[in-house]
C-alpha cells in the first residue's frame, strides 16, 4: 500500500531505570541478605548470644555471603593472645541475594533486543555504587567482642592474675569493599551469560551468543541441585526430628552441600580436616569422614565407605550433567556440530566446577596461645578445612563435559536432520 513503511531493525533502547530503580534493586538485595542470614542464625540458636550480639553476627554472615572477609581475634590481656581466619561462604544467603540482584539487574535489559554500551555501563555503575555503600555499612556493623570463660591453664593463671579472656570478630572494611564489588561484577557477568533474553550491545551480543545456551544450562544444573537438596532437607526436618538444626543448614549452607555433592559425583577429590569443638553444619557421614585424625581425603570412595548410599552422587551427577548438555544442545543454532557442543559444554562445566570449588572451600581456624608459646586453649581452639585438589576437579569436569556434550550434539544433529527431511 502507498505510504506504508517496511519494518526496520529493532531500535537500540536506553535503559529505562535510573537511581530510584537502582536503589530498589540494591535494597531488595540487602533485604535478601539480612533476612536469610537472620532466619538461618535464629534457627541455629544464635539469638541467645551474649551481649546482644545477634545483629552483629547477622551482619558478619551477610558480609561473608557477599564476598567480604571477617577476622577473628581474642586474648587475655598480656597473658594470652588469640586469633584465627574464617574463610567460609554461607551460600544459601549468597544464592538468595544473588537471585534478587540478578533479577533486578536484568529486568530493564529485557525490554530491548539491544542496549547501548554506555547505557549498560551506567546501569551497572549505579548498582555498584549503591552496593558499595551497603558493603561498607554491613562491614562497619559486623564487629563484636565476647567475654569467654576458658578452662585449664588459661583459666587458672587468669584467675590468679584477675584477667578475663575475650574473643571477637570484625569485618575488614577495605577487603570487604574490594571483594564485594568483584563479587557483584562476577554476578552481573554470569547473569548476562546465562540469561536468554537480556539485551546487550550488538558486538557483545554476537560474542556471547554461542556460549549462552551452555551457560544457561549450567545455571539450571546448579539450581536443580539446590532444589533437590531443599526437598531432601525439608523431608528430613519433617520426619527425623531436630528440625531447627536442619532449617539452619537449609538457610545458611544448603548450596555448600548440594554443590559439594555435585563435585564429588563428578570425581573431584577434596582434602578435609575437622578438629576441636568447632565445626560446620553438615551431614553426620561427612562430619565423621572429616574428623579422621590427621585429616583425610574426601572423595566418593571415602564417603561411600562411611555411608553406602553415597554412590547415588555418581548417578545424580551423570543424569544432571547429561540433562544440562542436552538442554544446551536443544537451545543451540541448528548448524552447531557435535564437537562444538562438546567443547562448549566442557568449557562451561569447567568454569562451573571451578566456581563451585572456590565458593565451597573452607579454611577456618582459631587458636589461643599463652605468652606466645603455642596453642593451649583446649576448648577454645579448632580447625576446619575443606580444600579441593584443583587438577582433579578441572580434569574431571572437562572429561564429563566432552563426553556428555558430544552425546547431546549427536541428539541435536539427529533431531535437526530428521526435521530437515
Amino acid at each position: 500500500m502507498p505510504g506504508r513503511r517496511t519494518p526496520g531493525p529493532p531500535p537500540v533502547g536506553r535503559t529505562p531505570y535510573g537511581w530510584i530503580q537502582a536503589f530498589l534493586v540494591v535494597a531488595g538485595g540487602l533485604v535478601a541478605l539480612v533476612v536469610t542470614a537472620a532466619l538461618g542464625l535464629w534457627a541455629a540458636g544464635a539469638q541467645g548470644l551474649p551481649g546482644g550480639a545477634f545483629p552483629q553476627v547477622v551482619a558478619a554472615t551477610a558480609v561473608l555471603a557477599a564476598g567480604g572477609t571477617v577476622e577473628l581475634s581474642g586474648g587475655a590481656g598480656d597473658l594470652a593472645a588469640g586469633g584465627g581466619d574464617l574463610a567460609v561462604v554461607p551460600l544459601s544467603v549468597t544464592l538468595v541475594a544473588a537471585l534478587v540482584l540478578a533479577r533486578g539487574f536484568l529486568r530493564p535489559l529485557r525490554h530491548h533486543a539491544m542496549v547501548r554500551t554506555r547505557d549498560l555501563a551506567a546501569w551497572a555503575a549505579r548498582l555498584g555504587l549503591l552496593w558499595a555503600v551497603v558493603l561498607v555499612a554491613l562491614a562497619a556493623i559486623a564487629r563484636h567482642t565476647f567475654d569467654i570463660t576458658p578452662e585449664g591453664t588459661i583459666a587458672d593463671i587468669g584467675s590468679l592474675l584477675g584477667l578475663s579472656a575475650r574473643a571477637g570478630f570484625a569485618a575488614d572494611v577495605p577487603l570487604t569493599l574490594l571483594y564485594g564489588l568483584l563479587w557483584l561484577a562476577a554476578l552481573f557477568a554470569a547473569a548476562l551469560l546465562a540469561s536468554r533474553g537480556a539485551g546487550l550491545p550488538a558486538r557483545l551480543l554476537r560474542a556471547v551468543a554461542p556460549v549462552r545456551p551452555a551457560a544457561h544450562a549450567m545455571a539450571v544444573l546448579l539450581l536443580a541441585y539446590v532444589a533437590a537438596a531443599l526437598v531432601a532437607g525439608l523431608v528430613t526436618a519433617a520426619t527425623r526430628g531436630r528440625a531447627s538444626e536442619t532449617l539452619a543448614v537449609i538457610l545458611l549452607g544448603l548450596p555448600n552441600l548440594a554443590w559439594l555433592a555435585l563435585t564429588l559425583g563428578l570425581g573431584t577429590v577434596w582434602d578435609g580436616l575437622a578438629e576441636g569443638p568447632f565445626g560446620l553444619p553438615m551431614p553426620k557421614a561427612l562430619d565423621t569422614v572429616l574428623r579422621t585424625p590427621g585429616g583425610t581425603t574426601l572423595d566418593l570412595k571415602s564417603l561411600t565407605a562411611e555411608s553406602g548410599d553415597a554412590w547415588w552422587l555418581l548417578v545424580a551427577a551423570a543424569v544432571g550433567v547429561l540433562a544440562a548438555a542436552v538442554l544446551a544442545a536443544l537451545r543451540s543454532p541448528p548448524g552447531t556440530r557435535p564437537w562444538q557442543h562438546a567443547v562448549r559444554t566442557a568449557a562451561a562445566l569447567v568454569v562451573t566446577v571451578l566456581t563451585v570449588c572456590l565458593l565451597c572451600r573452607v579454611d577456618a581456624h582459631y587458636g589461643l596461645s599463652l605468652l606466645g608459646l603455642g596453642d593451649v586453649g583446649g576448648a577454645l581452639s579448632g580447625r576446619v578445612e575443606l580444600l579441593p585438589r584443583w587438577w582433579t576437579a578441572l580434569l574431571a569436569a572437562a572429561l564429563w563435559g566432552l563426553v556428555t556434550g558430544f552425546a547431546a550434539g549427536l541428539v541435536h544433529r539427529r533431531r535437526h536432520g530428521s526435521a530437515g527431511h
